[in-house]
């Protein structure tokens, strides 16, 4: 188990909050909104109305000992900037931040955070390729450069198998498990004799421009 600190109870927050209470993390949670803070007391370790900019605050609840941070501060970037240096200042080495912006992005890439993440920004890559696309389903880019896609069977594809077809030597993509979506089976050694069937959808791994090939099929 890990203890992590959340800074800033927005939606994001949150959502982060509830994701980690899931998986059975300790969360101390932060906010200046009063009523965020209420909503939210019950169900974390500690909860605090403060500002993360205060060292002491930030002390007050256990930051000196926790394993990572997180700064969702809304569209203030002086406070997130201020925030992370004052998490760094109590010695926490993990900090993951929420930005609204590239420029936003590098400032914090600068102070040598994790992970900056930009919500709005992703949310619209996944719909611009889901809109752009037949078959894409879902799209997640594990790491700069590369994704894991989840799309329905082409209809070229239907009937063929996986031998067949070939995915890793004609797109470079590899097929990491076949949904039958009428059962809800879950196959992840997919047969590679076994035809596809337009009731199947596939979770493809590989570099984000073989990817997109695969997706643009007609």
């Amino acid at each position: 188990m890990k203890s992590i600190i959340i800074v800033g109870l927005g939606n994001f927050g949150s959502s982060v909050v509830e994701t980690l209470l899931e998986i059975g993390q300790e969360v101390a949670a932060l906010d200046r909104d009063e009523r965020l803070v209420e909503r939210i007391a019950p169900r974390v370790t500690l909860a605090a109305v403060g500002d993360g900019k205060d060292r002491k605050t930030l002390e007050r609840i256990g930051a000196r000992d926790a394993d990572a941070a997180v700064v969702s501060t809304g569209d203030d970037i002086a406070e997130s900037v201020l925030t992370t240096m004052a998490l760094r200042d109590v010695g926490v080495q993990d900090i993951f931040v929420k930005v609204i912006s590239d420029n936003h992005a590098r400032v914090m890439e600068k102070l040598g955070v994790t992970e900056t993440v930009f919500p709005e920004k992703e949310t619209g890559m996944r719909l611009g390729k889901r809109v752009a696309s037949r078959w894409l389903l879902n799209y997640v880019e594990l790491t700069p450069g590369f994704s894991i896609q989840e799309m329905v069977v082409p209809h070229p594809w239907i009937k063929h198998s996986l031998r067949e077809l070939e995915l890793p030597k004609q797109y470079r993509v590899s097929v990491v498990a076949v949904h039958d979506v009428l059962t809800d089976n879950i196959t992840t050694i997919p047969n590679p004799d076994e035809p596809l069937r337009d009731s199947d959808t596939l979770l493809l791994a590989g570099k984000v421009e073989d990817l997109e090939k695969v997706s643009e099929i007609k």
